[in-house]
Formats: structure tokens, C-alpha cells, sequence
């Protein structure tokens, strides 16, 4: 608009004027805070990502980027949708570790990203958003999905999506956002099966609360459908299988109880599936959904929590399998404080607020010292870091122990080799062969782990096998003659499991019996 000739200049916040018409800028310090959620998620990924190169590769991710190779609908002990990724990641980057955890570096950023929206949706600003990002972030459990390309990384992102469609469902009121919920669980379940139990808690939630009336709704039974297309692949090959995930999932749990690893559940929702300083912000959460006069709206929250914890518990589960669920409870219990702060003096409120980003600082801190790869092997740091997080010990020695089975394959007449194999004890082992083992020229690895054991023994039967991960005299039921040709250790003399409790490499030749009778006696779930 012109007056006299002259643009109008009209003075914009910043004091900088601008001609009528001209869109406002926002100063950096505003854009910042209008996509601060957004940098916030983008940077926890970009934190996972760079301290993800150190160390090597953990035993879990060896057992999936072997079973990557061999891409199937179903394993034994574990939905198809992980190796799929590692499929990915190997077409893209190979075997360069920073790239195939990318993955999983990317899914904790987006996790964090849905972590705060739900905030928003629960009635917080700002502030109660990257609050609640944040102390989602840095719980244990969930720096430990963004640090490796395993089920449990995909796993968390999925509940997190479920908990998010939820939150949107109750907040708009719109029942499209079941179909939301219904990729969520269908995307979970090929990924990792203990989703069953949250799913349990939201069908109760919904007939317990006023989502009892969407039962009417076809967007609902959309969404269930939807789960269940998605699902489908595994669930026949299931089928197919005799449904030997539950013959496998029933040999764990009884493994897992027999050694006390479930005797800590509870207390392991503290400092494990949490990190110990946002307990009270959800316990705050919670409390909110349940009681608060705006928040109770959100019970359903409450009540899938609830129940999924009680179903672990009496199924006596691993202390991180209900550790996403626990970011929705962040999400409401940053709503509450900044509620409760809001109505403080506003000295009361900038101290509160800063002790907040104290505490998130510290505890980030803390959590990315003890559960990331990241303190140097064997310091004094490192003495403290690998008791309290034992996982670390694992990304270790893998490929000397392929070095060292190298070794003692050269031992071996060239007049033997062609009927050699590697017998491997365990995923870890065997997936370490997998990937290290053709730069070596060593034979095909074979194990009764998992499933390894379907892919059977080779042709022709192997006549002399190099056993790694065997107790001498569990090896001796199969073979009458085997000699002891090495052991295995780290260039870190780190004690961990191939250190310790089956350091011996065997050669052993003379099977017992033909391998058609040994092998069904030589399938073990791990």
C-alpha cells in the first residue's frame, strides 16, 4: 500500500522496520524456539550417531546381520522387520558399524520427536515438550536402542508410535487415528512379540475408559485389521514353523528365571527401563492421567500402563521389556510440573525451571557415560562403566576370535579341509564367523542356536569341525577324538563370556554317529 508515493514502513518486534506487505522474519533466537523440538530430536540422533563407532559390534547385531543375509519371514527368536533393516544397511554401507547403527541412531530422534508432541497434546508448551523429549531420551534402555541395530531399537520406536496415536486419539477425538495404532502394533509385532503385552493393557484401557464407545467405530476395527495384514507374514510362518517362537520364548523364560534374571523387575523399572532421576516426573505422569482435573481425560494412558506392568511382572519378564512405556508417563508428568510451576511466582518458576535442565543435563550425562560405547577401554572410568553396563564387554574381541579359529584352520591337512566346518556354540560366535570368516577362507559355520540349526550341517557331512564356544567335555559326546588348539582372548584382556567360560578351541574329527542322528540332539534355544 502506498500513501503520498511513499511505501508505508511499519516497525517490526525486533525494531527492524519492513514495508507493508513484507512477511515478518523471525530472529534466530525465536526460529529457534519455534523448532526447538524438532532440533532437540535431530540432535539426540545426531549424538547417537556420532558416538556409535567405538568398540565393535555386540554379539545380538552379529546374530542380525547374519540373519540378514538369510532373509526369511520369521527366526526363531525373533519377528522378520529388524534383519530387513540390516539388509539395508549393509546394501548401503556394508560392514562400517557407525552406518548400520544409523538406524537405530534415526528411530531414537523420531522416538524423542513423538515423546514431545505427545507433551503438546497433554496440554504442555514448550518447555514441558523438550522436558519431556529429553528425559525420554536418557533413560537406559533407550540409549541403549539408539547404540545398536537390534530388535529392541525398532522395538521402542513402535511402542513409542502406539503411545503417541493413543495420546492424538484422545486429544482430537478423531478415530482415524486407530489406523495409526494399528500400523504401530502391526510394525511392532515383526519386530519384537512382548508388544503383545501393551496392546493388552490398551484393549483393556479402551473398555475401562470412554474409548469403549469406538468399538462402534469402524476406524477401529480398521486399525485392528491393519495390524493384523501387517502381521501376517510372520504369523504364517509361524504356522508353518509350529509356532516355535513359544517353544523358544518358553526355554528362555525358564532359563532366565532358573538364574535369577527376572528376580529384579520392579527395582530394574528404577535404573533400567528409567533413568533414576525423572522418577518422580512419572510418577508425576501418572498420578496425572489418574487424578489431575485436566490430564484424568488421558486414564486410558494410565490404565494400558498399569495393566502392562502387572503382566510382566506376573509373567516374570526381563526389567526392560516395559521400558517404552514409560515415555508417555515422561510426557505427562513434564505437562504436570510445567502446570504446577506456571502457578508459582515467577522467580519460583525460572528456579524450577532451571533445576529441570540441570537435572536433564545430568542425567544425560550420566547415562551416556555408563551405557554408550564411549570410555576408553580399560581406563579407570571403564573399571566402573563395564560393571554396571556388562553389554560393553560384549562389542569386544570378536574379530580376534575369528583370528584365532583362522589360526588353528591352518593347522589343519589341506587334505581335510574340503570336509571342515566351524561348529559354533552360540548366535554370537557364529554371526561373528559369518561376517569375519570369508576374509580368512574359513569353512561354513554351523550351530544349533536358534535359527542356525534349520539351515542344518552342510553337504557333504563334515568329517573334522573346528569347535568354538563348547565345554571339552560337552564336545566329546560328539566326537571321540578332539584336541585342544588354541584359546580365545581379546587384545584387551577384557573378561567377557568367550573369555571366561569357554575359552577353548577345539579340532575334533570322528563323530559318534552319522550327523542326521546327532543333529536333531544338538538344537538349542538362545
Amino acid at each position: 500500500m502506498k500513501h503520498g508515493g511513499t511505501a508505508v514502513r511499519r516497525k517490526h518486534e525486533n525494531g527492524r522496520y519492513r514495508l507493508a506487505g513484507e512477511p515478518a522474519r523471525l530472529s534466530l533466537r525465536a526460529w529457534i524456539g519455534e523448532n526447538g523440538l524438532l532440533l532437540l530430536a535431530a540432535g539426540i540422533a545426531l549424538v547417537h550417531a556420532l558416538t556409535n563407532g567405538q568398540y565393535g559390534f555386540h554379539r545380538d547385531e552379529l546374530d542380525i546381520l547374519m540373519n540378514a543375509r538369510q532373509l526369511d519371514w520369521g527366526y526363531v527368536a525373533y519377528p522378520p522387520l529388524t534383519p530387513f533393516v540390516a539388509r539395508i544397511g549393509l546394501a548401503l554401507f556394508g560392514d562400517w558399524l557407525p552406518g548400520l547403527r544409523l538406524f537405530s541412531a534415526m528411530g531414537q530422534g523420531v522416538a524423542a520427536l513423538l515423546v514431545g508432541l505427545m507433551a503438546r497434546d497433554l496440554g504442555g508448551g514448550r518447555a514441558a515438550q523438550l522436558l519431556a523429549a529429553l528425559a525420554a531420551a536418557a533413560a537406559p534402555a533407550a540409549l541403549m536402542a539408539g547404540t545398536l541395530i537390534q530388535y529392541m531399537s525398532f522395538d521402542y520406536l513402535w511402542w513409542v508410535l502406539l503411545s503417541f496415536c493413543l495420546v492424538r486419539l484422545i486429544h482430537t477425538d478423531d478415530a482415524r487415528w486407530w489406523l495409526g495404532a494399528g500400523a504401530a502394533i502391526g510394525l511392532g509385532m515383526m519386530t519384537k512379540y512382548t508388544l503383545a503385552f501393551f496392546v493388552a493393557g490398551v484393549v483393556t484401557a479402551v473398555f475401562l475408559t470412554s474409548l469403549r464407545r469406538h468399538l462402534r467405530s469402524p476406524w477401529l476395527w480398521a486399525g485392528a485389521g491393519l495390524a493384523l495384514l501387517l502381521y501376517l507374514p510372520n504369523l504364517l510362518w509361524q504356522v508353518q514353523h509350529d509356532f516355535i517362537a513359544l517353544d523358544f520364548l518358553g526355554a528362555i523364560h525358564e532359563r532366565d528365571v532358573s538364574i535369577g534374571r527376572t528376580d529384579t523387575f520392579l527395582l530394574d523399572q528404577l535404573y533400567v527401563a528409567n533413568n533414576p532421576f525423572f522418577l518422580p516426573l512419572w510418577l508425576a505422569g501418572l498420578l496425572y492421567c489418574w487424578l489431575h482435573p485436566v490430564g484424568k481425560r488421558f486414564r486410558a494412558l494410565g490404565w494400558a500402563f498399569v495393566v502392562s506392568l502387572a503382566l510382566f511382572w506376573a509373567a516374570r519378564g526381563r526389567g526392560y521389556y516395559l521400558a517404552p512405556a514409560y515415555a508417555m508417563l515422561v510426557a505427562a508428568g513434564a505437562v504436570w510440573w510445567e502446570g504446577w510451576l506456571r502457578g508459582r511466582a515467577p522467580r519460583r518458576q525460572r528456579l524450577g525451571w532451571r533445576f529441570s535442565w540441570l537435572l536433564a543435563g545430568l542425567a544425560g550425562a550420566a547415562g551416556l557415560v555408563l551405557v554408550k560405547p564411549i570410555v576408553p577401554i580399560n581406563s579407570a572410568l571403564w573399571s566402573v562403566t563395564s560393571r554396571v553396563n556388562s553389554e560393553v564387554t560384549e562389542m569386544l574381541g570378536w574379530p580376534d576370535l575369528v583370528a584365532q579359529v583362522a589360526a588353528v584352520y591352518e593347522t589343519i591337512p589341506e587334505a581335510e579341509r574340503a570336509r571342515t566346518a566351524v561348529l559354533a556354540g552360540n548366535y554370537g560366535e557364529a554371526g561373528a564367523l559369518d561376517l569375519y570368516g570369508p576374509a580368512y577362507g574359513l569353512p561354513r559355520v554351523i550351530s544349533g542356536s536358534n535359527s542356525l540349526w534349520a539351515r542344518g550341517y552342510g553337504d557333504p557331512e563334515p568329517e573334522t569341525v573346528i569347535v568354538v564356544g563348547f565345554q571339552a567335555q560337552y564336545a566329546t559326546l560328539f566326537f571321540k577324538s578332539c584336541r585342544l588348539s588354541g584359546r580365545v582372548t581379546n587384545r584387551y584382556d577384557v573378561p567377557n563370556e568367550e573369555t571366561t567360560r569357554h575359552t577353548g578351541l577345539y579340532v575334533c574329527r570322528q563323530p559318534r554317529q552319522p550327523w542326521a542322528q546327532m543333529w536333531p540332539r544338538m538344537q538349542w534355544f538362545q
